[in-house]
């Protein structure tokens, strides 16, 4: 046994990251969930007895791994999809990759110099409070990026049903919990194995009670909606030569979906500005006005005013309503780097122009006699930022152009997000993506019918406006991090009074 333990400490960096690449397939496309809980258990596992510089190291390599298999399709939307060089594509995936094990690093660092190893009664109280703490901060600091938190790993569960008290950070911190848990079930004694193994099934019985529970209100109004996925791949729709072949393509389809109370097209879905489309946009507006339908259209619009351009989605109903982009995309949408890198950039004949962001509060628009609360791409990772809206939003919407990750694991996970923010806010929400996956998805996160990949199609379906407000959209993530911050506060607390006892 000895001698296993002493092997296992040698390669500890190694099995780390092979360990952080395993974590990946417990989101989407693979959806191994126990995975999440199994694998972070390993982690906490080799911080036992380590000290702080082997720590870090074995922090760092589990989220090196984890970014490395989760976030690699960064490399095929900069290079593949963006043209920019190979050496550029690598140096940011590298660099986000750099950026997002740093954050398990300083926890493996503040585990060894606290004494917070798992199995100490100290571990018990701090582990998965620092965990959630700092999966929160990297999801706001420098901009943010919360892709890959823990808690998407609940959904398809039992624990799903904590998601609408919660949020996806309580999510993340009952799963922690459970990684603890199963360190302790190992190296516990008896007592404390029984009172691991009944929490646990105590957990998984409440989630399953709560996943019962309509924690918001339907109202009886049924909106017939019609979501339109065009399916121009992404290095082919701003080629001039194939603009008419994308304008007729989404006339097609949206001609074919009239009707329906609503139809949505996915982000920018032509590729001209705004003012240069009203002529067509004007004849789809009549016809769909005769046949009785709203229209939600993502598209691009120069701000006269601000002489710049915005990532907007428009409500053409009795009025023309707009909902603009707040959480612009770095390196995709706006270039946070000095004018001298621009300045290299222009050299290289890549795009570098800056779009304005969105108001934060903005309201909800007003389509098929709904209020529908809007998201534009992978601002809806952010959760906390839609709580606002709800207490207006009677529907949800998504628009998206996942066309600049192929056919990779991208798309997937942008679900998987988007699902749980259906489940956070109790509303039916409806994505609509350029080249999938569109889907309608249910108030408990569940995808009821989505397109298939890569196929110019009409997802159509019907939706249920609802009213009130989850506990989360209630509360947010004030009481999850403040328990976790009572949390580690005690625990530190805790072990300094041992220390001097």
């Amino acid at each position: 046994m000895q001698r296993l333990q002493d092997a296992v400490r040698r390669r500890s960096v190694l099995i780390a990251c092979l360990a952080g690449a395993l974590h990946s397939l417990a989101f989407a496309p693979v959806g191994l969930r126990l995975l999440a809980p199994t694998t972070l258990a390993l982690l906490f596992g080799l911080w036992r007895d380590a000290k702080p510089r082997d720590a870090a190291k074995i922090g760092f390599a589990f989220g090196a791994g984890l970014f490395l298999a989760g976030t690699y399709w960064i490399y095929h939307s900069v290079h593949t999809v963006a043209h920019a060089p190979a050496s550029l594509a690598v140096f940011l995936m590298m660099g986000l990759v750099v950026i997002m094990a740093t954050y398990p690093a300083l926890l493996g660092i503040a585990v060894a110099r606290f004494g917070l190893a798992a199995g100490t009664g100290v571990g018990v109280l701090a582990l998965p409070a620092g965990w959630v703490l700092l999966e929160w901060l990297r999801g706001w600091f420098l901009s943010g990026f919360p892709w890959l938190a823990l808690g998407y790993a609940t959904l398809d569960t039992p624990l799903a049903g904590f998601v609408p008290v919660v949020g996806v950070y309580g999510g993340s911190l009952i799963v922690a919990a459970l990684a603890l848990g199963l360190v302790l079930l190992i190296v516990g004694d008896r007592r404390l194995r029984l009172v691991v193994a009944a929490a646990t099934v105590g957990l998984c019985a409440l989630g399953a009670g709560l996943s019962t529970v309509g924690f918001t209100t339907p109202t009886g109004r049924h909106r017939s909606v019609a979501l339109v996925q065009g399916s121009i791949e992404q290095d082919e729709k701003w080629e001039v030569e194939n603009r008419d072949r994308t304008f007729a393509v989404y006339r097609t389809l949206t001609e074919q979906a009239l009707g329906h109370d609503l139809v949505v097209w996915p982000e920018s879905a032509l590729p001209v500005m705004y003012h240069e489309a009203v002529p067509y946009l004007s004849d789809i507006y009549r016809e769909a006005q005769a046949r009785h339908t709203d229209l939600l259209l993502g598209l691009i619009r120069y701000d006269v005013e601000r002489a710049g351009y915005r990532n907007g989605l428009v409500a053409l109903s009795a009025d023309e309503t707009w909902y603009y982009k707040r959480r612009l995309v770095p390196f995709g949408e706006f270039f946070p780097v000095p004018e001298w890198v621009r300045g290299w950039m222009r050299g290289l004949d890549l795009f570098y122009v800056d779009f304005l962001p969105g108001e934060a509060n903005q309201s909800a628009l007003p389509a098929a006699g709904e209020w529908i609360g809007a998201t534009i791409c992978y601002e809806d990772a952010y959760a906390a930022e839609q709580l606002a809206v709800l207490r207006q939003a009677t529907l949800l919407v998504n628009v998206s152009n996942d066309a600049w990750f192929g056919d990779s694991s991208a798309p997937h996970q942008h679900l998987e997000i988007t699902r749980m923010r259906a489940l956070e806010a109790g509303r039916w929400l409806m994505r609509a993506t350029n080249t999938g996956i569109t889907a309608l998805i249910d108030p408990k996160g569940r995808v009821v019918a989505r397109s298939p990949q890569f196929v110019s199609t009409v997802l159509e379906g019907t939706v249920e406006a609802r009213t009130g407000l989850t506990p989360y959209a209630r509360f947010g993530n004030a009481p999850v991090l403040g328990m976790c911050v009572a949390w580690l506060a005690l625990a530190l607390f805790s072990r300094r009074r041992a220390q001097r006892s």
